[in-house]
């Protein structure tokens, strides 16, 4: 189990550094990573509608559909969290680059 979990923590590092590249594919695979459980990872519905919509802003049209679904097993204040902390990640990342 602790090398499977390693292996796990390896691809979400290497993703998120793609991800802060503006890669519109590595957020969608972190948000395939956090919605089902993937990769030994624990389902967090909130960090894959975050990734999901990182991903559909920046490109992955596929996103938004993923997104439209864990969706519907969210509760209101779960989709505001996720959204925040998707506007968040973005403006910190623009910031970055500029």
């Amino acid at each position: 189990m602790g090398s499977s979990l390693k292996s796990a923590r390896f691809l979400v590092e290497s993703r998120l550094m793609d991800a802060v590249r503006g890669d519109a594919n590595a957020a969608y695979d972190l948000g395939m990573v956090f919605s089902s459980g993937a990769e030994g990872m624990s389902v967090d519905l909130i960090e894959a509608h975050k990734w999901f919509n990182i991903a559909a802003m920046t490109g992955r049209r596929d996103a938004q559909q993923c997104r439209a679904d864990i969706a519907e097993d969210m509760t209101a204040r779960e989709i505001a969290e996720a959204q925040k902390a998707a506007r968040a990640w973005l403006s910190t990342t623009q910031a970055r680059a500029a």
